[in-house]
């Protein structure tokens, strides 16, 4: 099943994330700061998965989730993040992340519905929904749109994204954060110059 970057969430929900255009690469978000010395754990309570799966608007309740699907979960978003920097960087993506993201799309995926509004939601287990989210990111990073995927330019920040842009030149997960926060330090930055 194939998330259209239009019906995905664009703003960030409930405390998490949402600019990579669909849950493969929205996923890899739930670890705040990844470059930074102390990166920030979004994700570290089985609550808060099923947090997560509902801001993404996967489900309208999340199915129960174990201690044990956290560290699914945790496991899959470290070999989405994986892959898709070593296939942005040309590379093959590492055996372990391949691995992972195998094991994980071989369970049952969850069950498409239509809700009352009809929006797009997921029905099944935990192991059913990240089976899901592993085989989105499986045919992204696999398929012909892998060429599209970005991490964002910004200073510090290490989201990924699809660039759906027509020209393909996309340089930020989100204009309104670390778009406009680029632009302005530039801006500031030619004006310091000016000046001088």
């Amino acid at each position: 099943m194939t998330w259209s970057a239009s019906d995905w969430p664009t703003e960030d929900r409930d405390g998490f994330r949402f600019r990579g255009g669909g849950p493969a690469l929205d996923l890899p978000a739930t670890l705040g700061g990844r470059l930074k010395p102390e990166p920030q754990e979004r994700l570290q309570t089985p609550q808060d998965l099923a947090r997560w799966f509902r801001a993404a608007g996967l489900v309208a309740e999340a199915p129960p989730v174990t201690a044990r699907d956290l560290s699914a979960a945790v496991r899959l978003r470290e070999a989405i993040y994986a892959a898709a920097m070593a296939r942005r960087g040309g590379e093959p993506a590492p055996s372990p992340a391949v691995a992972e993201l195998n094991r994980q799309a071989r369970a049952a995926s969850a069950a498409p519905q239509l809700d009352a509004d009809g929006r797009l939601r997921l029905e099944g287990g935990t192991a059913a929904l990240l089976s899901t989210v592993a085989r989105e990111a499986i045919a992204l990073i696999g398929g012909s749109q892998a060429d599209r995927i970005r991490q964002c330019e910004a200073e510090g920040c290490a989201l990924l994204f699809l660039d759906t842009s027509r020209a393909g030149d996309r340089r930020w997960c989100s204009m309104a954060t670390c778009g406009n926060k680029a632009k302005v330090a530039e801006f500031r930055r030619r004006r310091r110059g000016a000046k001088a």
